[in-house]
């Protein structure tokens, strides 16, 4: 039995990560990981992920154009885990941050569950919408392997680019699994008579040590930059 357990556990692995080479969305790779029992997730050896980073979240990615060239900097000065397992109440701010974790958006999934008649307020019945929203993340503690900690709104992954891939730019990361692999927060706001809908909140990330960040052109899929722990600027490849 303990051996055909590994053999699951080794092609449930196997079929997973061939498929997150072709940078499958999030949501379906945190799928494929959370349809693993929790012992065999904390069996799998360390193993990359590839995902792409959603820059129609928030005001992350900035470019600026100069003739020929392009700088492109995504900022980090705010990207943090606001979760209890990232949370250092004993940190001293002049050397680290309260928050270890830092976070890139992946993906937002809305789904509309459906509706039901409430009385919120006496004598006015009305439909309640039901939805449910999955954000997804990448969480990691090692973002200042890339650039030195610093008090600076701008701080971030910057990168000098062609000009003429600034209309189909996009950025992908890659990340190396640690426990526990993925984690879930949810929360829940009730329906009321001003808002009528039930809106639960889950967010979803993947947890581990960030090894590279690339900048794609998004039409040739080529990579135009990658950016590794160590590195000040990028390198090509």
């Amino acid at each position: 039995m303990f051996f055909l357990r590994q053999i699951f556990t080794a092609a449930a692995a196997a079929a997973f990560f061939s498929s997150a080479h072709s940078v499958e969305p999030a949501d379906r790779q945190f799928e494929s990981l959370a349809g693993l029992p929790a012992a065999d997730r904390r069996a799998l050896p360390a193993q990359t992920i590839e995902v792409e980073i959603d820059l129609a979240a928030g005001a992350g990615l900035g470019v600026e154009v100069t003739g020929e060239r392009a700088l492109a900097r995504y900022r980090m000065a705010f990207n943090q885990v606001a979760e209890g397992w990232s949370w250092q109440p004993l940190a001293d701010p002049a050397v680290d941050d309260y928050y270890r974790y830092k976070f890139l958006p992946l993906q937002s999934v809305t789904v509309e569950r459906g509706e039901y008649v409430h009385e919120d307020k006496i004598g006015a019945p009305q439909q309640m919408k039901v939805i449910w929203r999955y954000d997804y993340f990448l969480a990691f503690d090692n973002l200042y392997d890339f650039y030195p900690r610093s008090i600076d709104d701008d701080a971030g992954f910057a990168a000098d680019l062609p000009a003429n891939a600034v209309g189909h730019l996009g950025m992908r990361a890659k990340l190396l699994l640690s426990e526990p692999v993925i984690s879930e927060s949810t929360t829940f706001w009730k329906a009321t008579y001003g808002k009528p809908t039930d809106f639960t909140l889950k967010k979803r990330y993947f947890v581990g040590t960030l090894e590279e960040i690339l900048f794609v052109d998004l039409e040739s899929g080529a990579v135009l930059c990658v950016i590794s722990p160590g590195h000040s600027g990028c390198r090509r490849r």
